[in-house]
């Protein structure tokens, strides 16, 4: 499999960890949008959210669980955002189920 974020799981692209454990691996981005721009991603491949069923949507549950306590790490008190892009016309760069933990200033209220 071609997955950048596969890749970045199995060592092969190094990557700035700020969690890992056997579920899940939280990075910081490489082109951050914020102060605190982190990438929370599922050890198994899943395409996005577009691909989550009854048999792998446990993941995500779990996957928030995680997001507060590494918002809470990164001393996110005032707030922060939670984001996933689905397929082209969300502008999903990487076809692996992933969410963006934004923050660490005031963001703007735009979404679109």
């Amino acid at each position: 499999m071609d997955c950048l974020f596969c890749k970045i799981i199995a060592g092969e692209i190094p990557s700035t960890k700020v969690y890992e454990d056997d579920k899940i691996l939280a990075f910081r981005d490489i082109n951050p949008q914020a102060p605190a721009h982190i990438l929370v991603i599922p050890k198994e491949h899943i395409g996005g959210v577009d691909e989550l069923n009854a048999e792998n949507s446990g993941v995500v549950g779990y996957i928030f669980a995680k997001i507060a306590e590494i918002a809470r790490q990164e001393g996110l008190k005032d707030g922060y955002r939670v984001v996933s892009n689905v397929g082209e016309h969300g502008c999903q760069s990487v076809r692996h189920l992933h969410f963006h933990i934004l923050g660490g200033k005031q963001l703007n209220g735009n979404m679109v």
